[in-house]
């Protein structure tokens, strides 16, 4: 089946909703807080297959030995154990079966020490599930995997199938754990100063050292932690839980890691589906300014393609342009309550803020163009609040470490602040170049990677990914975070693939589409010929209009 694109068209009235306003979609939405790429969640399933299909956890190992010089590093294996204790109770862990799976820390370097990577496998909901199960990637890099499990089980990932999750490493439950509390205390105070002011600056750097220090102090190997060794994990979990075939679900940096996986790893996947993708050839540092733009205008040009939308809010984007500008040059100081609750705290609106709240999806789609109509007359508050929610991030969940390894050594390494800068002022001419110099979610990321100090790993990780598998690209056409278009071109080089827009739907498509959800089933059920007929008839949720 050659690839090809499904995108709606034609008058409908079938809005498809988004839901995914909880604790792992804020964070995926903040810059440092789990999904750098564009943040970040889903996954897992249970060990009653592997009796079915090979050895058992405890005796069986990886041929992935992955040589390195005359002495090969240890054999990975997967060590049975209980659950982690989740911050919140997760129900599919009281089924589930847990443990470890044990890897090289790095397997270029011979006697690299073993490092252990949290695993869950959760039972099919089915009587008679299907032998093949899915195997779950995690956005990020460095997002908390085991929280996005309510999510994956909500949309059916485990109806038909074992559902498999695994922490990319250095997550909280694995050990190392690559967690830096010094940076999400930065996050905590971040609203209170502008978004690319000299204090912030100053105080993110300070943070990213400090951390960094005492990583290295522990022994541990940052140049680790990247997406090959990410992949080469999930290469040997498969072999080392006996699984003679599988297939993968990833979303936004987890679909880096698949893509990279597939070329790497390609023995025993069955079928690639991909969420909100990130093809590995196509990521680096301006990037983000195209989807940005891509995102935003993509919002802009449905409320102008809405009639009452439209009339409320004929000059969206001249409105956007000029908020942009003014609070970049007078920014609003002003004290804001946090969406769930608590105390106001101190937050400055400035041009940069602003972007990056859009980008972000800090404020639910239908309210965007009523919240730039009220900025404009004065009335910051749902921006405000929408900042305000950053203070309430949990010390010690994200996995920065992780984060920083990968951005440094695979998306920073060939370009310059100034090309930041040049892809801002094409993606959006005329804004100030104070907002376009700092890449959109990734503030001060040159300065942030020059204390991070690992190997440039650009040359060997941006190679696209051929391949015949079947595989399924779906999309959100609000997605500012990731556009919609990298999904088409990552699916150039996937001589089998389908590739889905579904309308009005932001970063991390399936848990909020119904829609994408029955679409991912069909694609798991019959690889090559998924049935994409829900799409045709969708259309964004329609958008807030407030009195004039």
């Amino acid at each position: 089946m050659a690839e090809h694109s499904i995108t709606p068209s034609g008058p409908s009235s079938t809005p498809e909703t988004g839901r995914l306003r909880t604790r792992a979609e804020r964070r995926c939405a903040r810059r440092r807080s789990g999904d750098a790429l564009t943040n970040t969640a889903a996954a897992a399933a249970a060990l009653v297959f592997l009796a079915a299909v090979g050895p058992t956890p405890s005796s069986a190992v990886s041929p992935h030995s992955h040589t390195a010089g005359p002495s090969p590093t240890a054999p990975s294996r997967f060590v049975p154990g209980p659950c982690p204790k989740t911050p919140e109770p997760i129900g599919a862990l009281r089924t589930a079966r847990c443990g470890f799976l044990e890897v090289p820390e790095n397997r270029a370097r011979p006697g690299s020490r073993t490092i252990r990577l949290a695993v869950a496998v959760i039972p099919a909901t089915s009587a008679k599930p299907a032998k093949d199960p899915v195997v779950f990637m995690a956005g990020g890099p460095g997002g908390e995997t085991f929280d996005d499990i309510p999510f994956l089980v909500d949309s059916g990932l485990n109806r038909d199938r074992e559902l498999i999750i695994m922490a990319q490493r250095g997550n909280l439950y694995d050990q190392p754990n690559l967690a830096c509390p010094e940076m999400d205390r930065f996050n905590a105070q971040y609203m209170g100063f502008g978004y690319d002011s000299p204090q912030a600056k100053r105080l993110l750097l300070d943070s990213v050292k400090k951390c960094r220090s005492r990583l290295a102090a522990d022994g541990i190997d940052l140049s680790a932690y990247n997406t090959a060794e990410n992949a080469a994990d999930f290469a040997d979990l498969r072999t080392a839980l006996g699984i003679a075939q599988w297939n993968v679900y990833g979303h936004s940096y987890g679909t880096n890691v698949a893509l990279t996986y597939l070329r790497k790893h390609p023995q025993g996947i069955r079928a690639v589906a991909l969420d909100s993708s990130t093809a590995p050839q196509l990521v680096a540092l301006p990037w983000g300014w195209r989807s940005a733009r891509e995102g935003i205008d993509n919002v802009l040009e449905a409320c102008a393609a809405e009639p009452r939308c439209k009339s409320r809010y004929p000059d969206l984007r001249q409105t956007l342009t000029e908020q942009v500008r003014r609070l970049e040059a007078q920014p609003l100081t002003l004290n804001a309550r946090p969406p769930r609750g608590g105390d106001p705290v101190k937050v400055v609106l400035d041009g940069g803020a602003l972007l990056n709240l859009l980008v972000g999806n800090a404020v639910p789609f239908p309210d965007v163009p009523a919240a730039i109509e009220e900025l404009a007359h004065g009335r910051p508050e749902r921006f405000a609040r929408a900042r305000a929610a950053d203070s309430a991030g949990a010390v010690g969940m994200t996995a920065h470490g992780l984060t920083e390894s990968v951005a440094c050594s695979e998306w920073v390494p060939g370009y310059s602040e100034s090309d930041v800068l040049n892809a801002g002022r094409k993606a959006f001419p005329g804004w100030p170049d104070t907002v376009l110099a700092q890449a959109p979610q990734l503030p001060f990321q040159h300065e942030v990677c020059r204390i991070w100090d690992v190997p440039d790993r650009a040359a060997s990780h941006r190679v696209a990914t051929a391949s015949a598998v079947p595989a399924l690209l779906i999309a959100g056409t609000f997605d500012a975070k990731v556009g919609a278009s990298w999904s088409r071109e990552a699916a150039r080089t996937l001589s089998r693939s389908t590739s889905v827009q579904i309308p009005g739907i932001g970063h991390w498509v399936v848990p909020q589409s119904p829609c994408a959800q029955r679409l991912l089933a069909s694609f798991l059920a019959r690889p090559t010929a998924p049935d994409t007929g829900c799409v045709a008839g969708l259309t964004p949720k329609p958008f807030t209009i407030i009195p004039k």
